[in-house]
């Protein structure tokens, strides 16, 4: 697909049901000129349908969750790691800690509910509210996983609650445990006689003491506290009586109802720039119980109705259906069924209910692979090849590899910056985007040019910005540049340097780089090295390989996002720890290996290296065995010399603002890693410098 300049922006606050349906049709029906933000606190969003499911062990997280990562890469969205914490609508911004604002022209919010309970003292502290889902259920995943004798009290008799309580009593029968479930009226109010009737059955059945018509005052860490004087021991609290929406909503100057966001037929709020769908929004014409049935359906609607407010279209309406096929789970592989007051039970119906959620959840799963170029049928010879079986990485997955750097620049390809003079060092380093967010790039292009002068032992001192956007409107323009700006300005204060210029221009793709001085009194080269001498790195390795991975549609967006959090983690603690180092350099585009052998040529030393103490970031050996390599993988393989043997791939993987690798005196490794490690590197000894020239692996 040709690439059109960028004219507006559209920000989805939210992963939830509706958001994560509107990303999938997205990906297979864009509309041009729009970019596309999604803002989630986390990866992935857990689907309500499963929970219950989950909670009783028949699923695992990973099924449970929606990966919003690999949505929003298929989608060819940004997707910002954060919570919100408000919209300045009068701006056109979103807010959220730790970045500047976010524009938007059109804003779409399903942010789902929560049911934490701030008024009932206590709870904050020693409760878990059963929405937002994500935190449940990791709450719940570590509490099973180290219950002996589990206690558990589930305020709020609603079928919400009753469903979790017959999951938990199903997941831990081994263990007798004490259930209550208490509510401050009647249990299963909502639910006709019949199946009111059938539900407190399976409860029974499972020893569930259901408290009726009693008032948790207080939540301790032994219990909760009833109005009548009444203590129920509990080492697990959780809370699901009813729906409340989340606090920031309130400050937007929206109309609400009971807090919840107003919305028309449309689905689009009082501000006709605004819409809300799942359960944060209210349906003023059509109200209908908070329910996921009614999030889902709303997903083709939303999706063209933003397709049609930012392509100057007619909107339609959305008619919710009048009941739905309720599916409740009843602890074991069994559920309730209820709709127009039919009710019915069995496994069948559990198994239908699987069915559902299994397709809802593969439609999400099952996402196109990204293709490269097609080749015309005549073609230059070498095309294929120079083309290669994927798409170019970006990061320093997208940089000239060692052999052809060597071949070309001779003994001028040394250190990973140039002395300018007695004291002063410089540096010049760009990235290809591997994000589409130009804040978090931005962060990672900073973070890996100051890398060369950390490497030399010195203090950063000034910078200039060079910087690539893709085509887009002036308006745009102006906020990416802010963006961009704001980032660059305040990564270069925290690392002690000053933005002191810079040149800016339009291209094809999203490219962000810096050239840094530095000050220092003894630089560290790679040339230092001496036999004896321990091998330090301060970071894990896998960046390519899980950035290849995440291209592909492969990586899990919980190791792509822990991936670009180690990509940010500044290097000044470390390199101020190592500024004794006899060689140093920061491990980048070469892989670790290659930028060991820099050290090794420069030295006229070589080295073991000890792969079993290499950190590794969490998915990278496992997409690694898969074969995902970045695209850089070939070309440092042969700049290392070390073409076949046992080597592991990831040794050649490039890294994108890598950690330092220094060669230290041995007798001070062990202080120097205790010291990493405090101050919060994922550091290790991994090798030793020895006589000769070669590099054994051990």
């Amino acid at each position: 697909m040709d690439r059109y300049p960028f004219t507006r922006d559209l920000v989805l606050i939210g992963g939830g049901h509706t958001h994560a349906l509107v990303l999938r049709k997205w990906g297979m029906d864009p509309l041009a000129g729009v970019r596309v933000t999604v803002i989630n606190p986390g990866p992935t969003a857990a689907y309500s349908g499963m929970l219950p499911g989950f909670v009783a062990g028949h699923y695992s997280r990973d099924d449970l969750d929606i990966d919003l990562v690999k949505l929003a890469r298929f989608a060819g969205a940004r997707i910002i790691n954060g919570a919100v914490t408000g919209i300045d609508r009068a701006a056109r911004t979103v807010t959220l800690p730790g970045r500047p604002p976010i524009a938007y022209d059109v804003l779409a919010i399903d942010v789902g509910i929560t049911s934490e309970m701030p008024v009932l003292e206590g709870f904050a502290a020693h409760g878990i509210p059963a929405k937002p889902l994500g935190a449940f259920a990791q709450a719940w995943d570590d509490y099973r996983a180290r219950a002996k004798a589990p206690k558990i009290a589930v305020i709020g008799g609603g079928v919400a609650g009753a469903e979790l309580a017959l999951a938990m009593a199903h997941a831990l029968r081994d263990r007798s445990p004490k259930l209550h479930l208490i509510d401050r009226s009647r249990a299963l109010a909502a639910l006709g006689d019949k199946a009111r009737q059938r539900m407190l059955a399976a409860l029974a059945g499972y020893g569930v003491e259901i408290i009726e018509n009693a008032e948790v005052t207080q939540v301790f860490p032994e219990g909760v506290l009833l109005k009548d004087g009444r203590l129920i021991h509990s080492d697990f609290t959780t809370g699901a009586a009813g729906a409340k929406p989340h606090d920031w909503i309130a400050g937007t100057g929206l109309d609400l109802r009971d807090g919840f966001i107003t919305v028309n037929a449309q689905l689009q709020a009082s501000d006709v720039a605004v819409f809300a769908v799942g359960d944060c929004a209210h349906m003023v014409a059509t109200p209908r119980p908070k329910a996921g049935v009614y999030a889902v359906r709303q997903a083709p609607v939303l999706f063209d109705n933003l397709s049609a407010v930012l392509s100057g279209g007619p909107l339609r309406d959305y008619t919710p259906q009048r009941d739905y096929l309720k599916l409740i789970s009843l602890g074991q592989k069994s559920a309730l069924a209820e709709k127009f007051g039919t009710v019915w039970q069995g496994p069948l119906l559990w198994r239908l209910k699987d069915r559902i959620d299994r397709k809802f959840m593969n439609q999400l799963d099952d996402l196109p692979v990204m293709q490269g170029p097609e080749v015309p049928k005549t073609a230059a010879l070498g095309l294929r090849e120079a083309l290669g079986d994927k798409p170019m990485c970006g990061g320093c997955g997208a940089k000239v590899g060692r052999a052809a750097l060597l071949q070309v620049l001779g003994d001028a390809f040394s250190d990973d910056a140039g002395m300018v003079q007695a004291g002063q060092v410089i540096t010049t380093d760009h990235l290809r985007a591997l994000v589409a967010d130009p804040v978090l790039m931005t962060r990672i292009a900073a973070i890996h040019a100051l890398g060369d002068v950390w490497a030399m032992g010195a203090i950063p001192q000034a910078a200039t910005a060079q910087i690539i956007l893709p085509r887009m409107s002036a308006e745009l323009q102006q906020r990416t540049m802010a963006e961009i700006m704001a980032t660059a300005t305040a990564t270069m204060t925290e690392a002690g340097a000053r933005i002191v210029g810079g040149h800016s221009s339009l291209g094809d793709e999203l490219t962000i780089g810096f050239t840094i001085t530095g000050l220092v009194d003894r630089p560290i080269t790679l040339a230092g090295a001496r036999p004896g001498d321990a091998l330090i790195v301060t970071k894990p390795i896998g960046s390519g390989t899980i950035m290849a991975g995440d291209m592909a549609g492969q990586a899990r967006g919980a190791d792509v996002i822990a991936c670009l959090d180690l990509m940010v983690q500044s290097q000044a603690a470390a390199a101020a720890i190592l500024r004794d180092a006899h060689a140093m350099t920061d491990v980048t585009g070469f892989g670790l290996l290659g930028h060991l052998r820099g050290i090794c040529d420069a030295s006229g030393t070589g080295a073991v290296l000890d792969w079993a103490q290499v950190p590794v970031m969490v998915g990278a050996a496992a997409l690694s065995a898969k074969g995902v390599r970045s695209t850089l993988f070939a070309d440092n393989q042969t700049g290392t010399g070390m073409v076949g043997g046992a080597v592991p791939d990831l040794a050649y993987d490039p890294q994108t603002a890598g950690g330092l690798l220094a060669a230290v005196a041995a007798d001070s490794a062990d202080d120097l890693l205790r010291d990493l490690t405090e101050a919060g590197y994922t550091a290790a000894i991994i090798g030793q410098i020895t006589e000769g020239r070669e590099i054994n692996l051990r």
